[in-house]
């Protein structure tokens, strides 16, 4: 077989980018382009290490301090946990594009040396990297945004009632603007069939965009991430259309 020293440099030269790119973007590191092909064009050259007679561990360890190098260089260093999370996001993204690489030497039984793969001469890397790793690194990216944008929305409820606690997913809906008129205490929804053997319940008027009527309620106690909260107004609802949430909260209640 023979190798182009050029073609496989470009190609990991290609892969480094898109993932330092994609850390940059995740983290929100503001990194000019500059630094980021730079830190680049050092992960490209370490290629070359594979041709290098030397065994596993040592050439594991070699790749351990380029990836290193590449975050220093691209990111700087600011302290410790800076460089930690810069490093750990670029083997976590390195994990999903060398995933779907691997995917495709199984599926296609292309034969391969490291990270390049190849069938009668041809290298499928440089197609892939060319059209769908962009691709991929985009959905991924945009992906783990949405999920850092809603972590903080949602929060583990623990409701007491009756000697009992209940243990349920809630997430925080800045649209919940629902209040008792009379005492102006907010109220968070629950799923009805959470709490069993209830005895006594109280109802407050709501209306939604659909329509309008009562809404029975209990109060209880509740402990949001730990925070213990008395007397708080808990609606009961059928159903909740959102995949594994048990519980709806109020803004008013979270800030108390």
């Amino acid at each position: 077989m023979k190798i182009y020293l050029d073609v496989i440099f470009l190609l990991n030269f290609c892969f480094d980018f898109i993932l330092l790119l994609s850390v940059s973007i995740i983290l929100k590191r503001n990194i000019s382009f500059k630094r980021i092909l730079l830190g680049s064009f050092i992960g490209g050259i370490s290629i070359f290490s594979m041709f290098l007679r030397i065994n596993s561990l040592t050439l594991f360890f070699i790749k351990c301090l380029i990836s290193l190098l590449m975050v220093l260089v691209t990111f700087s260093f600011k302290n410790i946990k800076y460089t930690l999370r810069n490093l750990g996001y670029l083997y976590m993204n390195s994990l999903i594009l060398g995933g779907f690489l691997y995917f495709l030497n199984t599926e296609f039984s292309y034969k391969h040396e490291g990270l390049v793969f190849y069938y009668d001469g041809l290298s499928i890397n440089f197609i892939f990297l060319i059209i769908f790793s962009p691709i991929i690194i985009y959905i991924y990216v945009r992906q783990v945004k949405q999920l850092k944008e809603n972590y903080e929305l949602y929060h583990k409820v623990n409701i007491y009632y009756k000697d009992k606690i209940y243990k349920v997913n809630g997430y925080l809906d800045t649209g919940n603007k629902l209040i008792d008129p009379l005492t102006k205490k907010p109220v968070i929804v629950l799923r009805e069939n959470i709490i069993k053997d209830i005895s006594k319940y109280r109802f407050i008027p709501y209306k939604t965009i659909d329509g309008e009527g009562l809404i029975k309620c209990i109060k209880t106690n509740i402990e949001i991430d730990k925070h213990y909260k008395k007397n708080i107004l808990v609606g009961l609802v059928k159903n909740i259309k959102m995949e594994g949430i048990d519980c709806i909260l109020n803004q008013s209640v979270v800030n108390e």
